[in-house]
């Protein structure tokens, strides 16, 4: 089974890719994986930023809010955090540019946040299908 993804933004494909490596010739392979090398940091820190349990949690409470954004005091609240815990937890989550500081004590959910949990919940079907049909 040859399968592709396919990005589509209000009807416009703005990308596909095959998803075996076998359906790929070996130079555009070869410069797929020179960019991801290049590309390594930004990765790091936005896998860096969510690969705590809190901070999975401050994320799912920011994209459940009405608009996106919390205050410090909200998140302690909410998710029963001391205050360190939030510092240090938020601090992370802007460096992997999840989380925007909007002003004094406010934290929003930035556009890239946004889409990429989102695309991580793609990613997770995507996951549950191919262990489906390919018995992964």
């Amino acid at each position: 089974m040859k399968l592709k993804l396919r990005l589509v933004r209000d009807g416009e494909t703005l990308f596909e890719m095959p998803l075996s490596p076998s359906d790929w010739s070996e130079k555009d392979l070869a410069e797929e994986f020179k960019e991801t090398e290049e590309s390594f940091r930004k990765l790091s820190r936005i896998f860096d930023a969510l690969s705590h349990e809190t901070r999975l949690r401050m994320m799912s409470r920011l994209i459940e809010s009405h608009d996106r954004t919390l205050s410090f005091a909200d998140f302690m609240q909410d998710l029963d955090l001391n205050p360190k815990i939030v510092w240090e937890n938020s601090r992370k989550l802007e460096e992997g540019g999840l989380l925007e500081k909007t002003g004094r004590g406010k934290y929003v959910c930035s556009e890239f946040g946004q889409t990429f949990v989102m695309m991580s919940f793609a990613l997770r079907r995507l996951i549950e299908s191919l262990t489906d049909t390919d018995g992964l």
